[in-house]
């Protein structure tokens, strides 16, 4: 009995340890063009940074489907949507042994827009699509002000 209860704390600790590094060993990448770093979970709480599409972070914590993560590149910390993340590793410079893993340039410009290549493929069949005009809406930005006005304005609610 006396040595069961010696070697209890020592497992408790173990198991305590196991926990927190698995924990803190939970690294995903950014799945998005521009991954928002925010001060609060939430769409229209404060930009505090974007990290790129393949960013590292680490999973710090989480609040319902709001991520707290911080980058593994330069340390900057915020709060992401799980949409944007993903548990797989992105290697953007593939090696031979990564070239299974890694993305093409074309499927990251498609991954940018949404796309995978077969609905890429099925789009450019349809020969009327302009393509052009799609690439000048990506360009237009909405300041986060402006998104919070229309929805406390049109009471569409959210507006955290």
């Amino acid at each position: 009995m006396q040595r069961v209860m010696k070697t209890l704390p020592a497992v408790a600790a173990l198991m305590v340890l196991a926990v927190g590094l698995a924990w803190a060993a939970q690294l995903m990448s950014v799945q998005v063009r521009n991954g928002q770093l925010r001060d609060k979970p939430g769409f229209l709480s404060k930009v505090v940074g974007e990290l790129e599409y393949g960013d590292r972070v680490d999973l710090k914590a989480e609040k319902g489907d709001w991520r707290q993560v911080k980058s593994v590149g330069d340390g900057r910390s915020g709060w992401m949507h799980f949409s944007a993340l993903t548990e797989r590793e992105i290697v953007l410079n593939p090696t031979d042994k990564d070239v299974q893993a890694a993305a093409s340039s074309d499927e990251l410009a498609l991954a940018g827009k949404g796309f995978n290549k077969q609905v890429e493929d099925r789009y450019r069949k349809q020969t009327r699509l302009n393509y052009s005009q799609v690439d000048e809406m990506e360009k237009i930005v909405v300041p986060q002000k402006y998104i919070r006005e229309f929805i406390l304005v049109g009471r569409l609610g959210g507006a955290q």
